[in-house]
């Protein structure tokens, strides 16, 4: 029981260590209205494991903490705040999706990335630009709902690999 709670925390610091890598190498994509982070693919890694609850949600606090404190994230402790507990909502809705395939693929599990992360930081946009929750929500709501496909889509595909060869197992809490 020890040597799983173990590779658990383990790969859990693994995939946040890769989210916030792949978010802060290619900030110019990571922070802004239009925003594609790539590293939302692993968003989906909590389809194959709850430790990835956890490591996303580190991944995407880092990633939000770093980009405030450099200037990068305009939207500073408030992304740092609703950013990540999206995230977590995120994940959690995602792995509870998991379970529910179409052709064998974890697709409605893409959902909640997608959807959580357009009304959170949609609204946390919209707040910043108008200082209000006006409107304008549903354009800034609709851009990152946008740039949260690709990289979601991409995730169902990785969790398919992942499955198809059996790597699931590693990284299981």
């Amino acid at each position: 029981m020890q040597k799983k709670s173990l590779r658990s925390l383990a790969a859990g610091g693994v995939i946040a260590a890769a989210y916030a890598a792949l978010s802060l190498v290619l900030a110019p994509l990571t922070f802004g209205a239009v925003q594609c982070r790539v590293s939302e693919a692993l968003t989906l890694l909590p389809v194959a494991s709850p430790a990835s609850i956890w490591g996303v949600s580190l991944g995407c606090l880092i990633t939000n903490a770093v980009g405030a404190g450099t200037g990068a994230n305009f939207l500073g402790a408030l992304d740092i705040l609703f950013g990540t507990a999206a995230t977590v909502a995120a994940a959690l809705a995602t792995r509870a999706l998991g379970r529910f395939r179409f052709k064998g693929l974890p697709v409605l599990s893409a959902l909640p990335p997608i959807l959580i992360n357009a009304a959170v930081i949609g609204a946390e946009w919209c707040w910043a630009a108008t200082g209000s929750l006006s409107g304008a929500f549903w354009v800034f709501a609709g851009q990152i709902a946008l740039g949260q496909l690709p990289p979601c889509l991409l995730g169902v595909f990785l969790v398919r690999e992942l499955e198809r060869r059996g790597l699931q197992n590693k990284i299981e809490g």
